[in-house]
């Protein structure tokens, strides 16, 4: 029984990355929550991800077999909409119908939730007023495989997430672990992870998320960047992006135009959300592998005109040091908001 209580009180957040797997087990105490574990295990190609998993819980030595994770990609479909007003029950019902009009799918094949923004946001059809829907469809076929592959490593899943909605989880919980919930109500944030190969965008204000975004380029863009202007492999390169010691001017100049590039994809999404919205991103949140290289803080306010802020996905969150590594978790910690929002979810079970 004590280890079933154990259980619930505990919950494994998995980061499926393309480059990396990492776990991060959640424990409730007292009023908050404390990390009370943690692993990670690189991968070279997704043959390698089970492998990848099951190391993982090896090493970590976690008390939950309980696991939050996500999915993302192009069988993922997130859709901000305007629905004629109804009531959260009658919504439930009338998305399959609408639904179709939305995604690139047969609503048969895919999973699908939607979440009330907000009301009386204007006049539809005959003058009845109207509301702003988050609609979100994954294949089911990624679903199918993503819970099959957590099986087969002995793990049980609790729930598939989004990324995009993972990011946004681990900064309300730095919110509530800060006190800072009120600073935050009104406030625009745009969250940007620089993963490995793709660039997650999350706009948030208060609780709510009203704009998503995957952008193709990222960390492994200014490892080819380096690789290709020093002209050295990509594993050299890796290293060097990783630790530029005395080399910063030059791996600036070398990943410059990829910065811009980002930068430019990044202003197009704040365009368009200012512009659906009518609401101006207050300021931008940037966490990731590739968070910190050189020149990207100079070259994102320039680009932006708007405060960029690094932030530590692992602010106030007591970590259990009997338990874990903490000189390796710090090391890591602009890489985890995923883990951690993953991990968050306990505070809903």
């Amino acid at each position: 029984m004590l280890g079933m209580l154990g259980q619930k009180n505990r919950i494994l957040g998995l980061d499926i990355g393309s480059s990396e797997v990492k776990a991060l087990e959640l424990q409730k105490a007292g009023d908050g929550y404390a990390i009370t574990g943690y692993a990670s295990s690189k991968v070279n190609s997704p043959d390698e991800v089970k492998l990848a998993i099951k190391e993982i819980i090896r090493k970590g030595g976690f008390k939950t077999k309980r696991v939050v994770t996500s999915v993302s990609g192009r069988s993922v479909i997130v859709r901000y909409v305007t629905m004629l007003q109804m009531s959260r029950e009658d919504l439930q019902s009338a998305i399959r119908y609408e639904a179709d009009k939305y995604i690139p799918f047969e609503v048969e094949e895919v999973v699908l939730d939607c979440q009330i923004l907000e009301e009386n946001v204007g006049k539809g059809e005959g003058d009845q007023p109207e509301m702003k829907v988050l609609l979100v469809a994954v294949k089911r076929t990624l679903i199918d495989e993503h819970v099959l592959l957590l099986k087969e490593c002995g793990l049980q899943p609790a729930i598939i997430d989004v990324d995009a909605f993972a990011l946004g989880n681990a900064f309300e919980l730095r919110t509530i672990n800060t006190h800072r919930e009120k600073e935050y109500e009104d406030k625009v944030i745009a969250l940007v992870d620089i993963g490995a190969n793709k660039t997650n965008i999350n706009i948030i204000k208060g609780r709510t998320s009203y704009f998503t975004r995957e952008i193709y380029l990222a960390g492994n863009d200014f490892t080819e960047a380096i690789a290709r202007r020093l002209g050295i492999d990509e594993g050299e390169a890796e290293t060097l992006k990783q630790d530029v010691r005395d080399r910063v001017g030059e791996i600036e100049e070398c990943i410059l135009p990829t910065l811009d590039d980002l930068g430019n994809e990044i202003q197009l999404s704040f365009d368009y959300f200012e512009n659906q919205f009518d609401k101006q991103v207050d300021e931008v949140y940037i966490s990731g592998g590739s968070a910190k290289l050189p020149g990207l803080a100079r070259t994102f306010e320039g680009a932006f005109d708007k405060p960029i802020i690094f932030w530590d996905p692992l602010e106030n969150l007591e970590v259990r040091s009997d338990k874990v590594d903490e000189k390796q978790l710090r090391a890591k910690s602009n890489q985890l908001a995923v883990a951690v929002g993953l991990a968050s979810r306990l505070r809903g079970l």
